[in-house]
């Protein structure tokens, strides 16, 4: 029995999210678990939070790489990695 798709459809969306999580984890320049992706109609989404502008940029460009094609939207928020330089002060 053959299943019919729509000619330029992609693989189903839990495919394509298992390729990038796994991408995304298994890649030693990125090797980041934290990353949540979601297939919104024809388009990923990438949620997470990460230390440096850079290594969210990274994120995005290999996802790019591997779905040249399919438009990336980066919902990844860099999260402060250094100490504080200030003392907080507690009352």
């Amino acid at each position: 029995m053959t299943h019919q798709r729509d000619i330029g459809a992609g693989p189903p969306d839990e495919y394509v999210e298992a390729e990038i999580q796994r991408l995304l984890a298994e890649d030693p320049a990125v090797a980041e678990q934290g990353i949540t992706v979601v297939r919104r109609e024809r388009a990923i989404v990438l949620y997470g939070e990460v230390e440096s502008p850079h290594r969210r940029e990274e994120i995005v460009r290999r996802v790019s790489e591997r779905f040249p094609d399919t438009p990336i939207t980066s919902d990844i928020g860099v999260i402060r990695a250094q100490a504080p330089t200030e003392i907080e002060q507690l009352p």
